[in-house]
């Protein structure tokens, strides 16, 4: 019990400490650091050696952290599970300020398929990158920092019933018009201008016609620079409330971005628990690996995201480090296995029919494996039986979903990196309520079935695989 209740609240920990895609790879480089796993960058020449543990990021939202087996050759196998690290929501748009009906208000873009009505009422702050100008010795130089507001600073609120009677009756969210957070009053702000804004500019006339002072000073203060140091950033709206254990039983994880910092987290820490120990490669000769992307959910084509050369870039410098045979490339992959994993839907005792009779995954019953003939998934029968056998030799729970004939099928990272790099793929995820909710739902449970399951898959899969026969 000791350790499903470690392995939870360090999953908590994770989502609280990651409000955004950027902060989600901060706090997984501090993991991999922790365990021994030391970064490389894409910029350099690699020099690798079997036995050792690497990562590498790219745009500080993507992560790929790898840990090579002491009996790897060049050509071998590559083990991998893929998640994302992004999650639906509110941006900030290149120009912010937005002054309506005596307020100032924070001008937004969705991003993603958020449920939007959830966003409302909640008590909101920014976070994400500012990109930073220093100038020291008449010389400037550049760097992005990450930030993020901890108090509550705006909010999105709804109309009240008496001005809009239909609204129970089904409220639709227009989201140019209806999803402009509230940072304060005008004349609130007004009165609380810094002295030095009423002599010298202390912003530039660029940010300052783009942005409210108020909310460029308030990032200034956390980050410690001057409002006119900032020349750029990326940021979102994010909820303040954390991420607990709770229900009545407390068997339950509720919180924001569980799709799918829940997979990114599962994945990462059973990749480091499963290469911790001195003696934990010795008898691997493939490589394992998690690959963390950005941008799932707008479709993953970005230099970050699974549609990029991200993955098959990866695979061909580390083979090539070992290896100077250009073919050896592809004979690694054909060789290789993806998990993708990516948040399923829990049966919903109050909708039923949404789900297929025979696949009605539910909370407490393990990954969940995705099936759908029309490749919205990559699973096939092999790579299902691969996953399914490692679950029965542990006595792990399984599941799996196929989406009703009558309704359209979402799909994830496993058909992108399938189809585009040429891996055998099987999908699979958690099961949860509330997808795409800015406060989502799961099982404490699956949290650690899924940190399991993937702690075998790596430990397992090379003895396992020699024993498929397909394609002789």
């Amino acid at each position: 019990m000791a350790k499903e209740t470690s392995v939870v609240s360090d999953f908590v920990a994770f989502l609280n400490a990651s409000p955004t895609a950027f902060h989600a790879v901060d706090e997984s480089k501090r993991l991999l650091r922790d365990a021994g796993y030391e970064q490389v960058s894409e910029r350099e020449e690699w020099n690798l050696e079997a036995g050792n543990k690497y990562f590498f990021t790219r745009n500080h939202s993507t992560i790929v952290a790898f840990a090579i087996g002491k009996k790897y050759v060049a050509g071998n196998g590559f083990h991998i599970v893929g998640a994302h690290t992004d999650s639906p929501c509110l941006k900030l748009k290149p120009v912010t300020k937005v002054s309506k009906g005596g307020c100032l208000q924070v001008g937004v873009q969705t991003y993603g398929g958020g449920l939007w009505h959830t966003w409302f009422d909640r008590d909101l702050t920014i976070a994400g990158r500012v990109m930073i100008r220093k100038e020291k010795d008449g010389s400037a130089s550049y760097s992005h920092r990450l930030v993020r507001l901890e108090e509550p600073i705006m909010r999105i609120p709804t109309l009240a019933i008496h001005l809009d009677r239909s609204a129970n009756d089904g409220f639709k969210v227009n989201t140019q018009t209806h999803l402009l957070p509230v940072l304060a009053t005008s004349i609130m702000a007004e009165m609380n201008k810094p002295a030095a804004e009423n002599g010298p500019e202390d912003v530039s006339i660029v940010n300052k016609s783009k942005h409210h002072s108020l909310l460029l000073q308030m990032l200034a203060n956390q980050i410690g620079c001057e409002p006119d140091e900032i020349c750029d950033f990326e940021l979102q709206a994010c909820d303040t409330q954390p991420g607990v254990v709770a229900g009545a039983l407390k068997e339950f994880v509720y919180s924001g971005r569980l799709d799918n910092l829940c997979m990114s987290f599962c994945s990462l820490k059973a990749l480091i628990d499963a290469t911790f120990s001195e003696s934990s490669l010795d008898d691997e000769t493939g490589v394992r690996m998690v690959a963390l992307f950005d941008h799932e959910e707008v479709g993953s084509n970005s230099a970050q995201g699974a549609g990029s050369p991200a993955m098959f870039d990866a695979l061909s410098r580390i083979t090539s480090c070992f290896g100077s045979d250009s073919k050896l490339i592809q004979k690694a992959i054909q060789r290789s296995f993806l998990v993708s994993a990516d948040m399923a839907h829990a049966l919903h005792p109050n909708y039923m029919d949404k789900h297929e009779e025979n696949h009605q995954p539910k909370m407490h019953g393990g990954l969940v494996i995705k099936h759908n003939a029309n490749q919205r998934y990559a699973t096939n029968a092999v790579t299902s039986f691969v996953f399914r056998e490692i679950a029965q030799k542990h006595n792990l729970p399984i599941q799996d979903f196929v989406v009703r004939n009558d309704m359209p099928c979402g799909s994830t990272i496993g058909p992108i990196l399938a189809s585009g790099v040429g891996i055998r793929t099987v999908d699979v995820g958690a099961p949860q309520l509330s997808m795409h909710s800015i406060r989502e739902m799961c099982a404490a449970d699956d949290v650690k079935h899924s940190y399991e399951h993937f702690k075998v898959y790596f430990q397992e899969f090379s003895y396992l695989d020699a024993k498929i026969a397909v394609d002789m």
